[in-house]
């Protein structure tokens, strides 16, 4: 039996990156042979054997051959294969000197380009389209090559993308979300024509501004991606910049560049979006809240003390407050490049520690509504007393 190392860990060693997640092809092996070696592997592939072991993925080449396996991959720059001992599959570092690729792979990964393997590769399973999306916002320094593009639009067209599994989206927009540069990820979807049907309240984002002028440069989807990026590092942060301004896509086009009204409709839209990517409910519970409230705290200085306790209140009890205001710096920083929306985070958190300190007497407490009407209006004296000028 022989075994390799295959795709994205042979393509991050050869670039110097982090350690990734280890997927292995197994040779020269039935399936009852590889389980003589690897007892209490279980079976996890149903078109052909895929085999869980150790944390990692093992499975069997698409082809005769090895050159025949890496030929029927996605991108050029994953179709490489490093030999590793079968007796130290779990920890062997492999043999970089022995690496297997592609013709092309060595020549893409030096020039920082996602080539498709084959003529074919994106038809052969439409669910690629969003991987190589995915792998352009986790490889901010590498460009598409036409041929990607090209392919890509070709399952548009064809309409092979509303054929992917929604789960298998979900998951390569969530691991999107958490890449270096998660904007990449819509942009080269839009590029491609391939917004629709997944993410079809994009599809036109381009040709909507994102407001009027001077608070806004850029149109919707450049905007989008922008907040996107300031938010990297935290995926749940990334999905809520996804979010938050959906609701411009839907504005009248009679009504542009103002998209009055579409913190509200952008609620409704986030909700069948996270709905229709299967993900999971604290996304689509964040998504919604950073549509409905994103205006109201970008404007959290002037509002008077009954807003913003609401305001407060609302997103600490969804445990969404450090999110939320995240979201307002980045989408401040975006408009204007400036910070002020630290100073808006700044007061928040103030703000969010003096209501928090209020309790009700032990007499107004446990009477239903009549405690929560009283502990909301001791909580906007306190604020007012904070000498604050509203």
């Amino acid at each position: 039996m022989k075994l390799y190392v295959v795709g994205g860990a042979v393509r991050d060693l050869l670039l110097g990156r982090g350690e990734s997640d280890r997927d292995y092809l197994v040779l020269e092996a039935t399936p009852e042979e590889f389980l003589r070696r690897f007892p209490t592997a279980t079976l996890v592939g149903k078109s052909f054997p895929v085999y869980l072991a150790h944390g990692s993925e093992y499975a069997w080449p698409r082809g005769a051959t090895l050159e025949q396996d890496l030929a029927a991959r996605d991108l050029t720059v994953n179709a490489l294969a490093m030999p590793v001992e079968p007796a130290d599959a779990a920890n062997a570092a492999g043999d970089a000197s022995r690496i297997v690729a592609h013709p092309q792979s060595f020549a893409d990964l030096a020039a920082r380009v996602l080539r498709p393997a084959s003529p074919t590769a994106m038809a052969d399973d439409p669910l690629r389209v969003f991987r190589a999306a995915r792998f352009a916002a986790e490889l901010p320094d590498f460009s598409p090559h036409p041929e990607l593009i090209m392919q890509m639009r070709r399952c548009a067209v064809r309409g092979l993308l509303g054929q992917c599994i929604p789960e298998r989206v979900g998951l390569e927009t969530l691991a999107a979300m958490a890449a270096p540069a998660p904007g990449r990820f819509l942009e080269i979807l839009d590029q491609a024509d391939c917004l629709a049907p997944w993410f079809a309240p994009l599809d036109t984002a381009r040709t909507i501004p994102a407001g009027p002028a001077p608070y806004h440069d850029r149109d919707l989807l450049g905007h989008t991606a922008a907040v996107m990026n300031q938010l990297a590092g935290d995926p749940l942060r990334v999905w809520m910049g996804l979010a938050h301004d959906l609701g411009k896509a839907a504005t009248d086009r009679e009504l542009l560049p103002k998209h009055h009204g579409h913190e509200l409709r952008g609620t409704y839209i986030a909700k069948e979006l996270g709905l229709r990517l299967k993900l999971p409910a604290k996304c689509i519970k964040a998504g919604q809240l950073a549509s409905r409230l994103h205006m109201n705290a970008g404007r959290y200085l002037i509002l008077r003390p009954g807003p913003r306790v609401d305001l407060l209140h609302a997103v600490h009890s969804a445990g969404l407050f450090e999110e939320l205001f995240a979201l307002v710096v980045a989408d401040r920083h975006a408009v204007s490049g400036e910070d002020y929306g630290q100073t808006i985070l700044a007061a928040a958190r103030g703000d969010l520690e003096t209501i928090l300190a209020v309790h009700l007497l032990p007499e107004e407490q446990n009477l239903g509504a009549a405690s929560g009407r009283r502990l909301r209006e001791l909580r906007c004296l306190a604020l007012a007393k904070k000498g604050e000028t509203f």
